[in-house]
């Protein structure tokens, strides 16, 4: 990440009961291979706040998205390193030894140890959290130029030793004599060796997917529910040694892969539509890289190895081979798989903030105006993956716009079901009504123009850096096309956190074109 935050420095150029609510949809994703139309610029209010501070991204890089265990920012602007007030980013696996990782990287890249660097976590969000914690900054005055990112590394993430390890490693070091410690070996057990792992049954899943199969069992039917940890007997250390730590919620026990997979059932997202859209997310990220359009990825150099120039992840396929893997989280009734869910990553990713008055009197051409953003909080366990669909509205209205006015829609795919079905909620009077205190839906976006550039299903999808992927696809889309206004959004673990964000195009107050992200 050191590498991440050199490279912006250097080049900048200086110019339930869901099921019985919605219907399996077929998704048809050919159209949207083929080019689409370049938007014309359209003459729309401005978003500027009165007296607020304009707040712009001058640029934004990252390394290419690597599929964990194939391992940026090195060169890209020539800003005076003194001048920047703050850095912040985010992660979300983090490694003990550089917990503050945003200030142990602002020091590997040179950055003056005067200046402040803090680092954030806030699960698929976190790259988003630490931009608006600088948005913030500025708009208060505490800072004219802040640094903000994300990174994530998978391919060597901490792995706790079981409790019974972690405490007689401690009592060893407090050990004294030779007596004392030779006691403590003399309670080792071969089990002490086994990962730190979260216990669950499958009794709830097989249950849910029974019920959402069968007409004649309720989806809250009781013998639906959890089997108490505590009342699970101890198993076996053999089996314990061959288990890995899952990325699981803590307050539910359960990976986002299975609320992917219950989301899916619930709003009737069939396999073969979340098959299609991953299909499509792969092939447009593929046209996009053959084009040169992922301007935003930088070469990242991985020590001992060749330098990597692109993103790895993506592999269109097609819908035959695909249909034959089988579910990744729910066996044997799942519909989420391999090919359909957003794969462990590799990342990094880095944008350079600044007040407007500040790039502007350097001579920068900022690529997008910050204006507004909000955040969202549901139920972790059933509406973990709704975010996009609570957010949406939320914001749009702080703005005074509608759907229809969205040019370019950016937002996270965690997996094909859970895009699918946020589709259908936006697009639902009755889950308006019913879920979201709303009279009328807000509508889901049009598919011609949605991650125009694929997603995180095929870009990939390293935790702590993807806000920022986000934030830059979007700006860049706009000024490819021609749009006015994009919107940004994005779901995130714990059910506590979902951010959406707007974007907006102008060239009326300055020669160049310029996007303003709300």
């Amino acid at each position: 990440m050191t590498s991440i935050l050199t490279y912006t420095f250097k080049n900048l150029p200086n110019t339930s009961k869901w099921a019985l609510q919605f219907s399996v949809r077929p998704l048809s994703c050919s159209s949207q291979l083929r080019a689409a139309p370049a938007a014309q610029t359209k003459s729309k209010k401005t978003l500027a706040k009165p007296n607020m501070r304009n707040i712009v991204v001058v640029d934004g890089v990252r390394i290419p998205f690597l599929q964990s265990g194939t391992s940026g920012l090195l060169h890209r602007t020539n800003v005076p390193k003194d001048i920047v007030d703050y850095i912040i980013f985010g992660t979300v696996i983090q490694e003990v030894k550089t917990s503050n990782v945003a200030r142990e990287a602002a020091l590997g890249a040179g950055f003056s140890d005067k200046t402040p660097a803090h680092t954030v976590t806030m699960a698929c969000i976190s790259a988003n959290q630490a931009m608006t914690t600088g948005l913030g900054l500025i708009a208060s005055g505490q800072s004219d130029v802040i640094v903000a990112g994300g990174v994530e590394l998978m391919s060597d993430v901490p792995i706790r030793h079981s409790r019974k390890m972690r405490k007689m490693m401690l009592e060893l070091n407090k050990a004294k004599t030779l007596g004392q410690r030779l006691s403590l070996f003399s309670k080792f057990r071969l089990n002490f060796l086994a990962p730190e792992v979260r216990l669950r049954t499958l009794t709830k899943d097989l249950c849910f997917f029974k019920a959402s199969h069968d007409e004649d069992v309720e989806l809250d039917n009781p013998r639906c529910g959890r089997t108490p940890v505590d009342s699970i007997p101890d198993p076996d250390p053999v089996w314990l040694l061959s288990q890995l730590p899952a990325v699981a919620e803590f307050s539910t026990s359960e990976t986002m892969g299975h609320s992917a997979d219950r989301l899916a059932a619930a709003f009737a997202v069939s396999r073969q539509d979340q098959d299609e859209y991953a299909l499509r997310s792969h092939s447009l990220a593929k046209k996009a890289q053959d084009e040169g359009l992922l301007s935003d990825v930088v070469p990242f150099k991985v020590p001992g190895k060749d330098t990597v120039t692109k993103d790895n992840g993506i592999r269109p396929s097609s819908l035959e081979q695909m249909a034959k893997l089988k579910p990744a989280f729910i066996k044997p009734y799942g519909t989420v798989t391999a090919a359909n869910s957003s794969f462990l990553t590799d990342g990094a990713s880095a944008m350079l903030i600044m007040a407007e008055e500040k790039a502007l009197a350097m001579g920068y051409k900022p690529k997008a105006y910050l204006r507004d953003f909000v955040y969202v909080s549901q139920d972790p366990k059933d509406q973990l993956l709704l975010g996009p669909t609570y957010a949406t509205p939320k914001v749009l209205e702080k703005a005074g716009l509608t759907m229809n006015d969205i040019d370019a829609f950016e937002f996270h795919e965690a997996f094909s079901g859970q895009i699918l079905a946020n589709f259908k909620a936006m697009d639902s009077d009755w889950f308006a009504q019913n879920y979201m205190g709303r009279k009328t839906k807000v509508g889901s976006p049009p598919l011609e123009k949605f991650n125009n550039w694929g997603g995180s299903l095929s870009l990939g999808h390293p935790f702590g850096a993807t806000g920022c992927r986000l934030v830059m696809a979007a700006a860049n889309r706009l000024r490819k096309e021609g749009g006015q206004y994009g919107l940004v959004a994005a779901c995130a673990a714990g059910g506590q956190v979902r951010r959406s964000s707007l974007i907006e195009a102008s060239g009326k107050s300055f020669s160049w074109t310029q996007n303003r992200l709300i």
